[in-house]
């Protein structure tokens, strides 16, 4: 009983604070989807990255070996579905990056935060580095047949991972005045994440569920026992396994949906996707927790 109950005041708010954002916009209210996610993933996300990363007291050794069994994990992804949707005949610019790349940011982060704590945190913000690295390089390419790699070194949250890093192995601190505004600008990355993937989600429309369904189901299947594998093979403590395999099977992250619709790939298919596997993660995230915990 008191397991359920901690599993439950950890994804309560998360979707509680998702669900504002669905009913804000089913309720005809204004929301500028563009601006406030470049807010967050300009400014936002990248002072949380950076103050989580600076002030964790998780030894750099254990994050070094947390980030390669992240790199690790997109990698066996990536090889894995390459596999699935070529034997299967899937439009490989359409499913492939969706099925790859969840959404370690928006659900993620939070997930993490509220399941594991500061530790958590600090690991997570590593696996969402990882993500971001491999979807603006690898990702762009799979949709769009080019890389973006130009815009890696031009984004924000990549930025600040590294210079948290370089903090936290030299051990150095930026200004209380300095860190005590990045830390008020980290606070609101959470909540502003969470409400607009309601907005995202209430916003969408497809006319492919019943495909959506079953890619979902196995795309959560496949990255749970993969993500276990990898936690389990680099031997990680309690904390960052835990992490490991919440960020693993996040659902397909709004950003594919926006990349499949920019690129003129089956945009509708990725709403699907994005819609079925967020829904499902209400279900699915908790039993992931309760065996974690």
């Amino acid at each position: 009983m008191n397991l359920l109950l901690t599993v439950f005041e950890i994804v309560a708010p998360v979707f509680l604070l998702a669900g504002i954002g669905f009913v804000w916009v089913k309720l005809g209210f204004e929301y500028r989807l563009q601006f406030v996610t470049r807010l967050a993933v300009t400014l936002a996300v990248p002072s949380l990255i950076f103050v989580a990363l600076m002030q964790t007291e998780i030894p750099a050794g254990e994050l070094t070996r947390f980030t390669v069994a992240a790199i690790a994990g997109h990698i066996v992804l990536a090889v894995a579905f390459e596999v699935f949707v070529r034997l299967g005949g899937l439009d490989r610019r359409t499913y492939l990056a969706p099925l790859i790349f969840g959404n370690t940011g928006n659900l993620g982060l939070p997930l993490c935060l509220f399941a594991f704590g500061q530790a958590g945190l600090g690991f997570a913000v590593v696996f969402l580095a990882v993500t971001a690295l491999f979807s603006f390089t690898y990702g762009i390419y799979l949709v769009a047949g080019k890389g973006a790699f130009g815009k890696v070194a031009r984004e924000p949250m990549v930025w600040a991972t590294l210079l948290g890093a370089l903090f936290l192995w030299r051990g150095w601190e930026t200004p209380v005045f300095l860190t005590n505004t990045l830390d008020l600008l980290g606070q609101m990355a959470i909540p502003m994440m969470l409400i607009t993937v309601g907005v995202a989600i209430a916003r969408l429309t497809t006319r492919k569920l019943g495909q959506a369904v079953w890619l979902s189901l196995l795309k959560l299947a496949v990255c749970f026992v993969l993500g276990w594998g990898i936690a389990v093979a680099f031997d990680l403590d309690a904390v960052a396994f835990g992490v490991l395999l919440v960020q693993m099977c996040t659902p397909v992250a709004v950003t594919s949906y926006l990349l499949a619709e920019r690129f003129d790939a089956d945009s509708d298919a990725v709403a699907g996707l994005v819609m079925v596997s967020t829904v499902l993660s209400v279900a699915a995230l908790p039993i992931i927790l309760a065996i974690v915990l």
